[in-house]
């Protein structure tokens, strides 16, 4: 039976629900046959089947990101996507895989940043956080940091203290200064004293 019938459309459902269950199904039974067939159906002609395998190959992602590293370069396409949906949910499931593909990640941060910064907040999001990850990886790391300081320097001040605090467990010595800096001289900018006091916190534990 295709896995197309297991999908939150075929069951005339509006809630994800069952893409949810499916994720956990395929990701629990490393169903690789199931994730290819997904991984297809990215280009129905369908768009709710397109916006139920994207969701279902990310909800996979999050549980077992090695059973979908594979399809970097499909989802890395699938950011020139003019459908919103597909656009940040592929790079939803870009970020689930990072650590597992970090080499055709970073290849693509040209684009992954592009998009970013046309994006949603779910896409910047995800941006910044496969930056962060990629910060972690010592190839990688003096490039990233750099383009996640530039983010940090642009970002929504609504999206800021998040952000600090998900930087802050991989910053270091040579990087510490540069973070400090950048966040000093976007604290003025939030309004919000409740988030202006989360990015306090960060900047205390720094010094």
């Amino acid at each position: 039976m295709s896995i197309l019938s297991k999908l939150a459309s075929s069951l005339h459902r509006k809630d994800e629900v069952p893409n949810q269950e499916l994720g956990r199904e395929i990701a629990s039974g490393k169903d690789k046959k199931a994730i290819k067939e997904l991984v297809d159906n990215l280009q129905n002609k369908n768009k709710d089947i397109q916006s139920d395998c994207i969701k279902v190959i990310y909800e996979i992602g999050s549980l077992n990101p090695g059973l979908v590293s594979g399809y970097s370069k499909e989802l890395i396409a699938l950011l020139d996507s003019k459908n919103n949906r597909l656009q940040w949910g592929a790079m939803t499931a870009l970020n689930s895989i990072t650590t597992e593909a970090p080499e055709a990640i970073y290849s693509a941060l040209a684009k992954i940043i592009a998009v970013a910064d046309k994006g949603s907040v779910i896409t910047n999001d995800h941006c910044v956080a496969i930056l962060v990850k990629l910060c972690a990886i010592k190839n990688y790391e003096t490039n990233a940091f750099i383009l996640l300081n530039e983010r940090l320097l642009r970002s929504p001040t609504n999206q800021l203290p998040m952000y600090a605090e998900n930087i802050f467990p991989i910053v270091h010595k040579k990087n510490k200064t540069i973070f400090i800096n950048t966040l000093t001289k976007r604290l003025p900018e939030i309004e919000k004293e409740s988030k202006r006091k989360r990015v306090e916190k960060v900047l205390k534990k720094l010094r």
